[in-house]
This record gives structure tokens, C-alpha cells and sequence, in this order.
């Protein structure tokens, strides 16, 4: 959880990108990482174009920078799709955002049914399948007009692939939700789901990695060098995807087990007035407990440092307060200890700091709670929430 100031939200999409506007109500933004695709598209079909057409020059890069852009025009298509499809089903949308792996539209928190969700998913490939029909039904106008016939052409294939691409059976492709939500209509878990299409997402790596380069090798060949460089990104953009999708599936299904009260250190409380001489005596018949200093009002303050207070010397223990040798606690960070699961994250996620008191239904300090060691629980690894 960051202290810091947020960012206005026009200066954060400056960082992130270049807004492109609303369409249909949806803001969509241009990713930095847009143009390194598109530098490689260039730089990999302009030969290609150039050896099809030497009469242009160094025009057949502005074609192959003409397919950069039909590329992001049909993948904007594609999230538009998946937007105003959840759109229907009343989801809040969001952004989108188009960037090196193509793009992805970015949905606040909502409820989801397996058939929703199978349904939004796979309208972006129907759109590219719409796209790529509609190119072909325009391919015989551009009879005779080279340039407009090979961009057309390109634009076809390009929307059938990417339709044909993203409805294989693997997170983070569409075609995952089919997985998932077969796992999720058997389990009735949709995290159970999303872990088994993580791992069909994985399996769809391996088989790409086998067939671009693998079967070439068993023939006795040499794999395209320009397919293992695609293949790379893709693999790398594919595993990435099914690995984040694993893993935040299976810290949700963590969450229902976490609670501020079983992750407690045991604690109890003492007036923002008391002195170390009142703190020593407290201990000394529990040497494990925590103590937190509360006001008059009975809210937590602070919580004693064990390291500070061990410097006070005997003599000066009945004259120094308690609160000389205390951590302060941010205003408010107190938590109730039956708070639990997404409720729990959710409560911290509001709260400054990183450490809070943990109180019970009556207001009387339980314990003291750190963000680590929710964390921990969550994922297994230290972090902030």
C-alpha cells in the first residue's frame, strides 16, 4: 500500500501512453510498447513488400507500417467488442489500452457467471471473424491496384489469425474462458477454473515451442529464424499471461482462509499515558505479548517497541512514557479481527502504514496485525498490498 500522492488520472495515461479519446464511452490509450511492434512489423515485412514490389523503393516500408496500423485498427475492434459486450451485461469498463501483445480491456471490479464470461470473451475473435468476412467481400474491388489488393489481403488474414489465435483453449487467450468455465460449472470455483486454463495456456507454449521449432529439427532442417524471433514474443507475452492468471487465481483462493484474527500477534493495551515502569510490570508476567498504546477514547495510537524499550534504564522507567518508545500508528489503522478474506485486503488497502491494531466487537484491543504477514499468507511472499 503506497503513501504517496497519486497522480492526477491525466498525467498517469500521459506516462502510460497516448489517450486516443473516448469510443462508445470507453477510453481507449496507446501504449508506448505499441510502437516497438510495430517497428518490428515494419522492419520485418518491408523486404518482404519491397521483394513483391521493387518498383516502390523504400515505399514498401510505409506499406508495411500501413499493415502496423490495420493490425491495431482490427485488435482495437477485437477490445471494443469484449467492451460493449460486458457493456450489455452492465460491467464496468474501465479502459483500453493497446500495447505490445496487442491490447487488453481492463474492467473494474464486478460479479461474473461462467456464461457471461464465456460470452464476453469470445465476442472479440467474432469480431475478427466479422473483419476478416468483410475484407473479403472488399478484396475484389482492389483488382488491378496493388497496394490496396496486398494491404486488403494482409488485413484478411491478419483479422482470421488473430480470431483463430485467440480462441485456443489457454489463459491469457479468449479461448481460455472455455476452459475455465467448464472447470467452473464442474467445481463451482471460477479461480479453480481460471488455474486449469493457466495451465492449458502453458501447454499451448510448449506446442508452439514443438512445432516452430522442434518438428523443423526432426526433419533434419533449420527453423525459420524470422518464426523463432515471432515465436519468442509470443511464448514469452503467452506464458507471462497463464503464469500472473495462476497466480492471482490461487491467491483468491487463498483469501477465504485469511483473517486478522488467526494472523494476530496477541496484544493488549495500556492508556497513551502510561509509563515504562507500568509497560515492564505488563510483560512481565507475558514477555510475548504486544502492547498498544490507546487514547482516551479507547483508539490505538501507537505500539510499544520492544528494542526501545529495552534502553530505558531501570531508574528512568517510572518517569518515561510509554509513548517515548512506541511506533506511532496511523490515524485509524485498526482492524476488526473478524475481518477476513477480500473484506480484510480490501480494509487495509484504505489504511496508512503497515502495521495496525486488531480489535474484537467490543473496540478492546486483540492483537497487533502487519501488512507482511497478510501478504505472506496471500501469496506466500513478502510484498505490499
Amino acid at each position: 500500500m503506497s503513501t504517496q500522492t497519486p497522480r492526477p488520472p491525466e498525467e498517469k495515461q500521459r506516462s502510460e501512453g497516448i489517450p486516443l479519446g473516448r469510443m462508445f464511452g470507453v477510453p481507449v490509450l496507446l501504449a508506448w510498447s505499441w510502437f516497438v511492434i510495430a517497428a518490428f512489423i515494419v522492419l520485418i515485412f518491408g523486404p518482404q513488400v519491397q521483394r513483391l514490389m521493387p518498383e516502390i523503393g523504400v515505399g514498401a516500408y510505409g506499406v508495411a507500417f500501413g499493415y502496423a496500423l490495420l493490425l491495431l485498427f482490427s485488435v482495437l475492434v477485437h477490445e471494443l467488442a469484449h467492451a460493449l459486450t460486458a457493456r450489455a451485461f452492465h460491467w464496468p469498463t474501465a479502459k483500453i489500452v493497446l500495447n505490445l501483445w496487442g491490447g487488453h480491456t481492463q474492467f473494474d471490479n464486478f460479479n461474473a457467471t461462467p456464461g457471461k464470461s464465456l460470452l464476453v470473451a469470445l465476442s472479440g475473435p467474432v469480431a475478427n471473424f466479422a473483419l476478416a468476412g468483410l475484407g473479403s467481400l472488399v478484396l475484389p474491388l482492389f483488382r488491378g491496384e496493388p497496394i490496396p489488393f496486398l494491404l486488403t489481403d494482409i488485413f484478411i488474414w491478419a483479422n482470421f489469425l488473430v480470431a483463430v489465435f485467440n480462441i485456443l483453449p489457454g489463459l491469457p487467450l479468449d479461448g481460455g474462458r472455455l476452459v475455465e468455465t467448464a472447470v467452473w460449472k464442474l467445481t463451482g470455483s471460477q479461480e479453480k477454473g481460471t488455474v486449469a486454463a493457466g495451465w492449458a495456456g502453458r501447454v499451448i507454449v510448449v506446442l508452439l515451442v514443438i512445432g516452430v521449432i522442434g518438428i523443423p529439427l526432426l526433419r533434419g532442417g533449420t527453423p525459420d529464424l524470422q518464426m523463432v524471433v515471432l515465436m519468442v514474443l509470443v511464448c514469452g507475452f503467452l506464458w507471462m499471461g497463464a503464469s500472473s492468471a495462476i497466480e492471482h487465481a490461487r491467491m483468491r483462493l487463498r483469501l477465504p482462509s485469511v483473517s486478522a484474527g488467526q494472523l494476530k500477534l496477541p496484544a493488549t493495551s495500556l492508556p497513551a499515558t502510561a509509563m515504562v515502569a507500568q509497560v515492564q510490570q505488563l510483560l512481565e508476567g507475558e514477555p510475548e505479548l504486544n502492547v498498544v498504546l490507546t487514547a482516551a477514547t479507547g483508539q490505538p495510537e501507537a505500539v510499544v517497541d520492544r528494542g526501545a524499550l529495552s534502553q530505558v534504564p531501570p531508574s528512568a522507567a517510572a518517569q518515561t512514557p510509554a509513548a517515548a518508545v512506541s511506533r506511532a500508528l496511523a490515524p485509524g489503522a485498526y482492524v476488526p479481527e473478524v475481518a477476513a478474506g477480500q473484506e480484510l485486503v480490501q480494509y487495509l488497502a484504505r489504511l496508512a502504514g503497515n502495521e495496525y491494531a486488531v480489535i474484537d466487537g467490543g473496540g478492546r484491543v486483540t492483537g497487533v496485525l502487519q501488512q507482511s504477514t497478510v501478504v505472506r499468507a496471500i501469496t506466500g511472499k513478502p510484498g505490499r498490498l
